[in-house]
């Protein structure tokens, strides 16, 4: 054989081994490798509750010092207490009128499911509102109608009021008192009669002047109510109405009187002999918890001393110390239940009993008070009682 011939062949076999190793990597089929394990989801953290939105409706300017500037404090309380769980906000200077429901319509639009009207003449607009919006709550002040979705609370202002009698009579040297008083309603006669009571259970000869200015807040007619009363021979005032004006005259004219609502003193130091202030922080801090629970349901609430509602603060220096002692013992009564101010025998100012001896008022009696106890001197406008 040639070596042409043995070179030939040596290419072949050659060849003949490439494509039988050709052949045998197509007959092989790749293994499948495992697929990969899907990635877990990231862990998504709970949703974020949406913060509860509440407002508050003024009757007056949040600044007045006294009952709107005690409501206000209580909405701050609010703030403080629950943080980013809820919103708040509030319209002032609304008065008690068509407006209000406008107002409280609007509070609802824009999507306030806890709302407050914080003053009497709310009632009627408030409950009209509610009736159209099932899904909101609403809590209205010193209002005495309620439905599902609306309930009510109120002060026992008339607590302050009588504390404050306590003073009067003992630093009066005319014994005649004299009281500014706003709208004619219950409320501000319990308040009136209240204040005489407590003056009286100091000093009998106490008898107590009213001069009304039909409105919450109105500084200059409360000016003129108080120059009024101290001209007609009063020496020391208490006012049922909303500014510092019945201080500020107070001072001016060289009289003394009290704050209401809120701590006065700054409004006229030397004529402030104390002030009955009201805080609405504890009912407004519950009333948002339940909200916020889902432990909100109709209801009638009236806090007073004994849930830390009411209070007398800022006792001048120059009260003396029997009466400091009489005030002391009257705060701790109203706060264990030892005391009680509304108990006879009371006489109106017609001569008539309408508690008779050892009768304690219950709050159906002390709601529809409507008359003038012994002492207070007048009519009532729009009533022949006196």
């Amino acid at each position: 054989m040639t070596d042409l011939q043995k070179r030939t062949l040596l290419k072949m076999a050659a060849l003949s081994a490439v494509a039988a190793a050709a052949l045998t990597a197509c007959g092989q089929k790749e293994e499948a490798k495992p697929a990969a394990a899907p990635a877990a989801p990231a862990a998504s953290a709970p949703a974020k509750p949406e913060p509860l939105k509440v407002a508050f409706a003024y009757v007056g300017p949040v600044g007045d010092g006294g009952w709107t500037y005690a409501h206000d404090n209580g909405r701050k309380a609010v703030e403080k207490e629950f943080g980013d769980k809820i919103i708040t906000t509030f319209v002032e200077k609304v008065p008690e009128s068509a407006d209000a429901e406008r107002v409280i319509r609007d509070m609802a639009a824009q999507g306030n499911t806890l709302i407050f009207g914080t003053t009497f003449g709310y009632m009627e607009p408030m409950l009209k509102v509610a009736a159209d919006t099932k899904g909101v709550k609403f809590e209205h002040a010193t209002g005495y109608k309620t439905a599902d979705n609306m309930r009510t609370y109120d002060s026992r202002t008339y607590e302050g009021a009588y504390m404050a009698g306590v003073i009067a009579g003992k630093m009066t040297k005319t014994n005649t008192l004299g009281v500014v008083g706003s709208i004619p309603i219950p409320e501000v006669i319990r308040n009136i009669n209240s204040f005489t009571l407590g003056a009286q259970s100091v000093n009998p000869k106490i008898k107590t002047k009213v001069v009304w200015v039909n409105e919450w807040f109105n500084p200059p007619k409360e000016t003129e109510a108080a120059t009024s009363l101290i001209n007609g021979g009063a020496d020391v005032l208490m006012q049922n109405t909303d500014s510092s004006a019945v201080l500020q005259t107070a001072e001016k004219m060289g009289k003394r009187a009290f704050g209401w609502d809120s701590d006065m003193t700054a409004y006229g130091p030397k004529a402030h002999l104390g002030s009955a202030v009201i805080n609405w922080g504890p009912y407004y801090i519950k009333a948002v918890r339940d909200a916020l629970d889902g432990k909100w349901a109709t209801s009638q609430s009236w806090w007073g001393v004994k849930e830390g509602a009411i209070d007398m603060v800022s006792v001048a220096a120059d009260v003396p110390e029997d009466a400091k002692k009489k005030l002391a013992e009257v705060k701790a009564g109203l706060k264990d239940g030892s005391f009680v101010i509304w108990k006879g025998p009371i006489m109106g100012a017609d001569g008539k009993e309408v508690l008779a001896k050892d009768v304690v008022a219950d709050d159906k009696f002390l709601g529809g008070v409507s008359f003038y106890v012994k002492g207070v001197e007048g009519k009532i406008p729009g009533s022949d009682k006196k």
